[in-house]
């Protein structure tokens, strides 16, 4: 075998993630030393992102879209497996009913987005641009709500479906939701500092330190264990994303053989939507651990929610970068007027909305849960919690507890989004069933929301 440069098969991989790690690490450094950067609140892989798109962009770096396109569509997969895999301790539930209404919260906002997003796709293509592709609309909650990963996954499917530069679009969608999670975080934690309503404590930081506690639940495997814990939470989470590749291809090989029609809207969007069919394997996975351990047929638990969330952070950071540098701006050539338009609305109504449901969910830290989900909901979690920790430092509140279970709900209540973004593709027709839907299940929604919490006023 031939071991030297000449053998790209072996390098490239390793070159390419080098730079990106590199890159990475430049925008840490970047964030740490200058106060500006810092005091924006963009995280390190969002920066870094830019930093790479700015590279390719001009030439100085070149790599390839598809590398891109590979460690976004594979890190948003591995990063919701292993946070499915996590165990839940007793005080770890947060109050009744928490999750629930945080999933209606998250799952509700994308339904509001997907309105707005239609509203101004299907307007666009009436009034202004007859080619322009009618369901593009839905790509704002795909990239607001839900981050560079599905923007770039249903932008693929999308593109196969008859809109030409869609992967771009929904990346640059999402690109501009971390401004806005960014910049409009910060203008309202501003407004909240002058009005009095928070004390802003800057030099209040989670220290980052970790406690036995923390790292070994009872229980677990030992560290004298011949097999490393690491590579035992590494091997999990591999074995559940295999299970969800050889799943995903037995229902798309069943779909193809009985209804070859059905196949051509549903494979694309099993595929693009793997990570949530890999939430489900390791949610089951993690079912079966915990009743062999309950009847003592398992002695011990092989999760560890430390490495876990970290292996899940690593994959998000990957999964972030990557998905802002695959960014190709000539694809948005003549589409700069939608994209616009959805970008600002896509924060104003979500800002709006937010503000408007989060002083009926959360009383007594409406702010607190305002900002941590406007940032998840323009960005990703990580922004959420970096705009909840000016106000909560310590995580004192529920807020930061509801952006974990709510994400966990979300993935069942959001279910319904494939069928809508399957439909959304077809026809005009299909089209406006769809936004009934959609408005359907938002006024759902809002009636489970809404209802606990007229009860408990009256």
């Amino acid at each position: 075998m031939d071991y030297s440069a000449a053998n790209t098969g072996l390098w490239n991989f390793f070159v390419q993630m080098g730079i990106i790690a590199g890159i990475l690490l430049l925008s840490n450094v970047l964030i740490r030393k200058s106060a500006f950067i810092r005091k924006s609140l963009i995280p390190t892989s969002v920066l870094a992102g830019f930093v790479l798109l700015i590279l390719k962009t001009f030439g100085v770096l070149r790599i390839p879209a598809q590398f891109l396109e590979m460690v976004t569509y594979h890190g948003i997969a591995v990063g919701f497996i292993a946070l499915s895999l996590r165990t839940v301790g007793e005080g770890q539930r947060g109050e009744k009913g928490a999750g629930l209404q945080s999933g209606a919260v998250i799952i509700s906002t994308y339904l509001v987005q997907a309105i707005v997003g239609l509203i101004i796709s299907v307007g666009m293509a009436w009034l202004g641009m007859p080619g322009f592709f009618q369901a593009a609309g839905i790509l704002l909650p795909m990239a607001y709500g839900q981050g560079p990963g599905q923007a770039n996954n249903v932008g693929i499917t999308y593109e196969a479906l008859g809109f030409a530069g869609g992967q771009s679009f929904g990346l640059s969608l999402a690109a501009a939701g971390y401004l806005c999670a960014c910049v409009v975080g910060v203008i309202y934690i501003a407004y909240l500092t002058r009005k009095g309503r928070i004390a802003r404590r800057e030099g209040a930081r989670l220290s980052g330190s970790v406690t036995v506690d923390q790292f070994q639940d009872q229980g677990e495997i030992p560290l004298s264990e011949s097999m490393d814990r690491l590579s035992v939470q590494v091997a999990l989470v591999l074995l559940a994303y295999l299970c969800t590749y050889l799943v995903t291809l037995g229902v798309t090989a069943l779909v193809t053989r009985f209804a070859p029609g059905l196949a051509r809207t549903l494979s694309p969007l099993l595929w693009g939507f793997n990570f949530i069919i890999g939430s489900m394997l390791a949610m089951a996975f993690k079912a079966v651990m915990g009743f062999l351990r309950k009847s003592n047929m398992m002695t011990r638990q092989y999760q560890n929610n430390y490495l876990l969330s970290r292996i899940s952070g690593m994959a998000f950071d990957l999964m972030i970068v990557a998905g802002i540098a695959s960014i190709d701006f000539s694809d948005l050539s003549g589409q700069w007027l939608p994209f616009l338009l959805m970008a600002v609305a896509g924060g104003v109504v979500t800002f709006v909305y937010l503000r408007w449901l989060c002083a009926r969910v959360y009383p007594g830290y409406s702010d607190e849960g305002f900002l941590s989900m406007y940032g998840m909901l323009t960005g990703t979690i990580s922004s959420g919690i970096l705009l909840l920790r000016p106000i909560d430092p310590d995580l004192e509140t529920p807020a930061a507890n509801n952006l974990v279970l709510g994400s966990s709900y979300g993935i069942v209540l959001g279910a319904p989004m494939l069928i809508f973004i399957g439909l959304a593709a077809e026809s005009p027709l299909m089209l406006g069933v769809t936004f009934a839907l959609i408005v359907l299940y938002l006024a759902g929604l809002l009636w489970l929301l809404l209802r606990g919490k007229r009860k408990a006023r009256g």
